[in-house]
């Protein structure tokens, strides 16, 4: 983490009975209350036409280049549809009051003749749990409601250095502790955009539902153990995590270091892959990045190929398949998913034998070093900080119920005691024996029958009611293999279920191939085409 010298809030919350959060009010009013006279001074009926829904990073920036849009109206057009449906869904926190004002100087730019970055002019939403120097970052919790980082995360600079335009933060789980569900005691509850009575997932769903609808381009999200892909996969979107060390870390509130990545979520491979271009690489503030350094590619977008699934071994990874714990229209989209693959130019290995369970088991592969990574979290915002431990929310009800049995079973790790130099050594990734041990025997598997990457479905189950978030959580693969590997998986839809629920393909690889993930992913998208909007939001009306 980084030093910090400051940290100061100005925005509010206030807790209700119980300690749950509601939120303060609606978000046209937030809308004019955070743009000013700007915003209700301009309306997106006087700007050049252009449709937002389902539009795409390049669509967006050759609009702007041949003049059939500004990036103003891009911008507004996106705050708009926040305006008209966010009541419906709860995806944002807080908005960007000075995402116009970003616009405006880009255009000024683009008239100038200045050249433009990679990410010129896309609007993206951005999860809660990520530092931004001009917006509260809560992590889902009402005991971050003041908590105004001194500067932005390492991606959120990256983004904006290449030219995005951070529009709005997202809700998330309390603290990123839920798989289940996104309900935070900050910013409450989020929605299925597919389906407004079912759960988006947790902990990213509230990017996950915002990108879905259209209320930003792409987004970015982390994935402890599934909060990338299971958000992603719950809303039909293309979600990657990473490598352990090919991506930095530095400024997102933390859940467990060790497994913790965080990167983009987005409605198309090609989307994701630009964005993953410019926030992947070496951060002197995030060590594990060294492991990574040389490990990047020049360009992960150059993966990118119609045909990419021509002539690749996939193995079925059927100890993630179970029948019984699977949903039959999951298992059916899964078996044309298998099809397809085939169709589309890829020799399929089914089954891949390999004892997931057997490995996941082994003794040490997690620690509870959620208190640990949170004290430095919080030693990094400087001596504003709204606490110097996490439990203290223990001690004056800052908590929901729904985050209240996660921070007490934190109660007896060390504050400020590396996990490594505990009594009961908890080592960090790379000297973790378990984990490596994990890693090494399924990439000699992989490699005994030649395989390029594994497949399964990222959920066997489909959303559950957004009421029974917790009791009805079932068939969550993310957790299995990825997060205790450090391996790179990417989940691309596969479908849906029941007419409206979507349903992800999960892409398992071996360690820093993420530009192979991303050729294969393509592939399928586009041989597929699976990708559809909700029902619910459509364009708005000129």
């Amino acid at each position: 983490m980084r030093p910090r010298s400051n940290a100061a809030g100005t925005a509010g919350g206030r807790r209700g009975a119980g300690g749950v959060h509601r939120k303060r009010h609606s978000v046209p009013a937030l809308l004019l209350g955070t743009m000013g006279a700007g915003w209700a001074s301009c309306s997106p009926e006087s700007s050049p036409a252009f449709e937002v829904v389902e539009t795409t990073i390049a669509e967006v920036q050759a609009a702007i280049h041949d003049g059939t849009t500004t990036c103003r109206a891009v911008v507004e057009r996106h705050l708009a549809r926040i305006a008209a449906y966010e009541d419906l869904i709860n995806a944002i926190t807080v908005l960007n009051p000075r995402a116009l004002e970003r616009a405006d100087a880009l255009d000024a730019s683009l008239a100038g003749g200045e050249a433009t970055g990679p990410l010129f002019c896309v609007p993206m939403l951005v999860k809660d749990n990520f530092d931004t120097h001009d917006m509260v970052t809560t992590g889902g919790s009402i005991a971050l409601a003041d908590n105004l980082p001194p500067d932005d995360a390492f991606m959120v600079r990256k983004i904006r250095e290449a030219g995005a335009i951070v529009v709005a933060k997202t809700n998330m789980a309390e603290w990123a502790f839920s798989p289940r569900q996104s309900v935070s005691s900050s910013f409450d509850t989020t929605r299925n955009a597919y389906a407004l009575d079912r759960v988006p997932a947790g902990s990213s769903g509230g990017t996950a539902s915002g990108v879905a609808a259209g209320f930003g381009v792409i987004g970015l999200g982390s994935d402890t153990g599934n909060s990338i892909r299971g958000p992603s996969s719950h809303l039909a979107l293309v979600g990657i995590r990473s490598t352990i060390g090919l991506t930095s870390r530095d400024g997102v509130i933390p859940l467990s270091f060790d497994r913790d990545i965080a990167g983009p979520m987005g409605r198309s491979v090609e989307d994701v892959a630009r964005v993953f271009d410019v926030v992947a690489g070496y951060d002197p503030a995030d060590p594990y990045t060294e492991a990574g350094r040389e490990r990047v590619e020049e360009d992960y977008a150059a993966f990118l190929e119609v045909d990419g699934l021509r002539g690749a071994r996939l193995g079925v990874l059927r100890a993630l398949v179970d029948p019984a714990e699977t949903d039959d229209e999951i298992l059916a989209l899964f078996e044309t998913a298998i099809d397809d693959l085939r169709q589309l130019g890829a020799e399929v290995v089914d089954p891949f034998e390999f004892d997931v369970e057997a490995e996941s088991q082994r003794e040490g592969m997690f620690c509870r070093r959620f208190r640990y990574d949170m004290w430095v979290y919080l030693q990094s915002l400087g001596p504003g900080a709204p606490m110097a431990d996490v439990l203290e929310v223990l001690e004056d009800g800052r908590y929901s119920d729904h985050a209240q049995a996660s921070l007490r079973r934190n109660q007896g790790a060390p504050l400020d005691v590396h996990p490594s130099s505990w009594d009961e050594p908890c080592p960090d990734y790379a000297e973790n024996e378990g984990r490596q041990a994990y890693l090494g025997n399924l990439v000699r598997a992989m490699d005994l029958e030649r395989l390029d990457a594994a497949i399964y479905p990222s959920w066997l189950c489909v959303p559950a009611a957004i009421d029974r978030g917790d009791e009805d959580y079932c068939g969550d693969n993310s957790q299995r293999v990825a997060p205790a590997t450090g391996m790179p998986a990417i989940t691309v839809p596969m479908g849906y279920t029941y007419g409206t629920l979507p349903a992800g393909l999960q892409i398992l690889a071996r360690p820093y191939d993420e530009g192979l993930l991303l050729r294969l992913a393509y592939g399928f998208e586009q041989g597929t085409r699976h990708r559809r909007p909700p029902d619910g939001f459509p364009e708005i009306s000129r």
